[in-house]
C-alpha cells in the first residue's frame, strides 16, 4: 500500500498508535495544537530536519532508524540546554508513492526514542513532495533550574564530553565504501551511531543539577563546536591530546579499513550528538562525562590541542559548502 492509495486521515490513523501521549502533554492531537505542560513558565524548543539523501539513505537502514534519529537529534539539543524533552511535533512530507509500511516504521522509530526519554509525540503535519523530509520540534522543561548556554565556560573549568566521538563519521565512511560492518572490530556500533545516534539525552539534566557553566551538542564536529562555545565564552577551549587519542583507539580498524586516521574522524566527525561541557574544578563530573580537556584565558576563541591550534583542516561539518 502506497501512500496514493489512503487519505491524510488514514494515514494519520495508522500512523496515531506508535505515538506516545507523554506525562508533561494536557491536549493531545486532534485539535489545531496540542497543550503542554511548562511547569516554570519557561520552556525549550528547538527543531531540526532530515532529508532523504542528504541526512539518510534509505537503502542503508529502516524507517524506525530515521523516526529515532530524527527525535534523538532533537533530543539532544533539548538535552544540551539542560533540559528534559517533554514532547515533539512532525512534520513529514512524503511522495504519492511512498509506502505507507515504511511510514509507520519511522512513526514505529518517532515513538520508540519519545518512551526511552518519557516524551510524547503531540501533533504535526502532513504534505506531498518530491523526497522524503522529516521536520521535528522538540519542547522541553528546565525544570526549575536557569538554561545551560555556551557562554558560560570560564578559565580553570574541566572540559568534559558525554557520548561518543568520531562513531557516526566512521559509520557514514564505511556505508558510503560499501564495506561489511560486521567483519570489522567496531564496524557495527559505527554504523548504528551514523543511522541511528544513541544521544546521551539524560547527561544534560544531570549536568545541570550538578552546576555546570557551559554546554552544547556536539552535532558538527568536536573542533568546530567546541569553537562555538569558546567564541560564545570568549575563551580558549584546550584538548587533552591523550584523551583524544584514547578515543581514536575505539576506530582504530574501521580506519585501517578506509586508510584513513581515526583523529580524523574524531575531531571533524559530526551527528555523535554528544554533549560537551565546561564543569567548575571542584564539581564531579556526572555519570556519562569524560575529561576531554580545560578551559583557558587565551587565546580567546580559539580551540588548541595540548596548547598549540591543530595541524588539521578537519573542522567539520557545513551545510552550505558540500555536496
Amino acid at each position: 500500500m502506497r501512500i496514493s492509495d489512503v487519505d491524510e486521515a488514514e494515514l494519520l490513523a495508522r500512523i496515531g498508535p506508535y505515538l506516545p501521549r507523554g506525562d508533561a502533554t494536557r491536549l493531545g492531537p486532534g485539535d489545531d495544537a496540542a497543550v503542554v505542560a511548562a511547569a516554570d513558565g519557561r520552556f525549550v524548543v528547538t527543531t531540526d530536519v532530515q532529508v532523504q539523501d542528504r541526512h539518510f539513505r534509505r537503502d542503508w537502514g529502516t524507517g524506525t532508524d530515521v523516526g529515532r534519529r530524527a527525535a534523538a537529534v532533537n533530543f539532544a539539543d533539548v538535552a544540551a540546554m539542560g533540559a528534559r524533552p517533554t514532547c515533539l511535533v512532525t512534520a513529514l512530507v512524503l511522495p504519492a508513492q511512498e509506502e505507507v509500511d515504511w511510514v509507520l516504521q519511522l512513526a514505529r522509530g518517532l515513538g520508540q526514542e519519545c518512551r526511552r526519554w518519557g516524551a510524547g509525540a503531540v501533533g504535526g503535519d502532513l504534505s506531498g513532495g518530491p523526497v522524503v523530509t522529516v521536520s521535528v520540534t522538540a519542547h522541553g522543561d528546565l525544570q526549575g533550574r536557569t538554561p545551560v548556554l555556551r557562554s558560560g565556560a570560564r578559565p580553570g573549568d574541566v572540559l568534559a564530553h558525554a557520548g561518543t566521538l568520531g562513531f557516526s563519521a566512521a559509520g557514514l565512511a564505511l556505508l558510503t565504501a560499501g564495506v561489511p560492518a560486521e567483519r570489522i572490530q567496531g564496524g557495527q556500533a559505527a554504523v548504528r551511531t551514523y543511522l541511528c545516534p544513541d544521544a546521551p539525552i539524560a547527561a544534560g539534566p544531570a549536568a545541570a543539577r550538578s552546576g555546570v557553566h557551559a554546554m552544547l551538542d556536539v552535532s558538527d564536529g568536536l573542533l568546530r563546536d567546541a569553537g562555538r562555545m569558546a567564541a560564545a565564552s570568549n575563551v580558549c577551549l584546550d584538548l587533552d591530546g591523550g584523551a583524544l587519542a584514547r578515543a581514536a583507539e575505539q576506530l582504530a580498524a574501521p580506519a585501517r579499513e578506509c586508510s584513513l586516521d581515526p583523529l580524523r574522524w574524531i575531531l571533524g566527525g559530526g551527528e555523535d550528538h554528544g554533549l560537551l561541557a565546561a564543569f567548575p574544578p571542584e564539581v564531579p563530573l556526572p555519570h556519562g562525562f569524560e575529561p576531554i580537556g580545560q578551559v583557558a584565558a587565551a587565546p580567546a576563541g580559539a580551540v588548541h590541542v595540548d596548547g598549540t591550534a591543530p595541524a588539521t583542516r578537519e573542522i567539520g561539518w557545513e551545510h552550505f559548502n558540500r555536496g
